[in-house]
């Protein structure tokens, strides 16, 4: 095949097949991947081995040092990626939670893991919220976020109200856009799931969809399911209340998780009074 041939095969520039071949562009574990499918590589061993030196050749693979993380494809995706589109209708952000909130979200999501795996995700996560706070190179991040995801107790009302504060702040930083979906909007595009956009800094570099699944995850790289993608993310934006009136929203939200802490604290120290 010739290089034209791969990169219309691909969907990609055919000036990124040439610099990959002569070795002036390193090699993400996705191009080894889409390029062996493309040259019909059918030893699955052969792919895998190939992907791993592909992940160990990059520096920014850091979550090595984590042992087998699940999703360390999507976390390389991240690393490379220049900015995020977010809807997340159940939890908030990833990048955005504080420590608190990440152990109770993961500690639910699997009830049967042992502590030192939900200690080690955890670590995970908030090592990729560097991303957010790089001097450097920023990532920007737009999150459209359900009201579902701010209602719904996680850990405790103390919680709850401490990461919605912490969602208000950092959603003056100039690279973080957050909007709120409130329930009275009724129905919206988004209502079939959680996913995120990643796009990357190098125009040779096509979009990423990723759709997160409970045994294995979804990667969408096709220009018509992006643009797909891209035009639901579109109408969510729409939707959704802007980037005042949701920091507003969320502050009034917060504001709720905490007097029901300070409701439940009363009650059981007035409980404790009554004992005595």
């Amino acid at each position: 095949m010739t290089a034209e041939e791969v990169a219309e095969e691909l969907m990609v520039s055919q000036s990124k097949i040439s610099r990959l071949e002569n070795g002036r562009r390193s090699i993400s574990q996705r191009d080894v991947r889409d390029l062996c499918r493309t040259y019909k590589v059918e030893d699955k061993a052969l792919v895998d081995s190939l992907m791993q030196m592909a992940k160990e050749s990059r520096q920014q693979g850091w979550w090595n040092a984590f042992g087998d993380v699940p999703y360390s494809v999507y976390i390389g995706f991240e690393t490379d990626a220049a900015s995020l589109r977010v809807y997340e209708p159940q939890v908030l952000p990833g990048l955005l939670q504080t420590p608190e909130y990440a152990e109770a979200v993961i500690s639910g999501a699997l009830p049967e893991a042992p502590q030192d795996q939900i200690a080690q995700r955890v670590q995970v996560r908030l090592r990729r919220q560097e991303r957010i706070t790089d001097p450097l190179s920023p990532l920007r991040l737009w999150a459209v976020v359900d009201e579902a995801a701010m209602r719904r107790v996680v850990g405790n009302s103390k919680i709850m109200s401490d990461q919605l504060d912490y969602l208000v702040r950092m959603s003056h930083e100039p690279h973080v856009t957050v909007q709120a979906l409130p329930f009275d909007m009724g129905s919206h595009p988004g209502m079939s799931g959680q996913f995120t956009i990643l796009e990357f800094s190098d125009e040779s570099d096509t979009s990423v969809v990723y759709l997160e699944g409970v045994t294995s995850d979804l990667y969408l790289e096709k220009l018509s399911d992006v643009q797909s993608y891209s035009m639901m993310y579109e109408h969510l934006r729409a939707q959704a209340l802007n980037a005042d009136q949701s920091r507003q929203f969320i502050t009034e939200v917060a504001q709720e998780h905490a007097r029901r802490h300070e409701e439940g604290a009363a009650g059981a120290a007035g409980e404790a009074d009554a004992a005595d």
